[in-house]
């Protein structure tokens, strides 16, 4: 049976699953465990990871919690007066090297106790210095995923995905996208959540990829410069833009875990001239790119 349990569960075995393989995959960083309690009702465990070989700052969060809907969030989304329950994992990870991306993933899960309830989540890679390569093998991976459970659930999320990530100040993507849903329950409970658990679980095993194809590439200051600058942008999309980072604040989440998902280091040099490289990236920030076919 599917119910708050056994998905609240699920989470808490893909935290540890998304920690072990990338402790293995970095040989040096160790996660960190702080767990900690809502004052209306429930908690999380936030797990960081810093200073390894190849993660310079990471984040692995789960939490579940509970209480009365504040009346922002009854506004905000349209909801009948009722108590709710929410519960995910989310997780962002900053590495070192300038040629290794950014990647975020978050899978979660929300009821109400009239019987309200839906899934959301996404998964995106923001690459410091866009790869194609790299960006069609992500999206290949996600829309097989995808067209395992609807033939029309790629096109449709990762046009959502391009939608929702993006700098709208910038005019820019975050990165190269990849999927994002949110009130997701068109469909049995069942058949959503397994979809669920399979984007859950492709995070891990890719960006093990990503960290053993990139971390010994060869870069200088002058990439750790644009590394840093294309982490403020991050660092502006989830403080301006990210609905969950003001879902987690609106709810009186604990701000340190919510906040977690921000780099250790990043900068705002003033009118920023980008050298012929750093260029050919900022081109491809755009939306509605079909990675799976374009030649690099």
């Amino acid at each position: 049976m599917v119910d708050k349990n056994s998905i609240t569960n699920w989470f808490t075995s893909l935290q540890d699953e998304i920690c072990d393989i990338l402790e293995n995959t970095d040989g040096r960083g160790k996660f960190i465990e702080d767990a900690w309690e809502r004052p209306g009702g429930g908690g999380g465990k936030t797990r960081i990871i810093a200073d390894g070989n190849i993660i310079e700052k990471g984040a692995v969060n789960f939490s579940a919690v509970y209480g009365e809907t504040p009346k922002k969030i009854l506004d905000a989304l349209n909801l009948a007066n009722a108590d709710f329950y929410a519960t995910g994992v989310s997780t962002i990870q900053h590495p070192f090297n300038p040629f290794v991306p950014i990647i975020h993933m978050n899978v979660r899960y929300f009821e109400m106790s009239d019987g309200t309830w839906w899934f959301g989540g996404g998964i995106d890679l923001t690459p410091h210095y866009v790869n194609i390569e790299d960006a069609k093998e992500f999206h290949t991976e996600l829309k097989a995923i995808c067209d395992n459970h609807d033939p029309d659930y790629y096109d449709k999320f990762k046009t959502w995905a391009d939608d929702y990530f993006y700098v709208k100040h910038r005019k820019e993507t975050r990165g190269v996208g990849g999927i994002f849903f949110d009130r997701l329950n068109d469909k049995p409970k069942e058949e959503i959540f397994q979809f669920v658990k399979d984007v859950g679980r492709m995070f891990a095993p890719f960006y093990k990829k990503m960290m053993e194809r990139h971390h010994q590439d060869n870069f200088n200051e002058n990439n750790i410069k644009w590394r840093n600058l294309r982490r403020g942008r991050y660092v502006e999309f989830n403080l301006v833009w990210d609905k969950g980072t003001k879902f987690g604040l609106d709810t009186d989440g604990r701000t340190e875990s919510i906040l977690a998902s921000l780099p250790p280091y990043a900068m705002w040099p003033y009118k920023y001239e980008p050298d012929k490289t750093e260029q050919k990236t900022i081109d491809l920030l755009k939306k509605d790119i079909d990675w799976i076919n374009k030649k690099a």
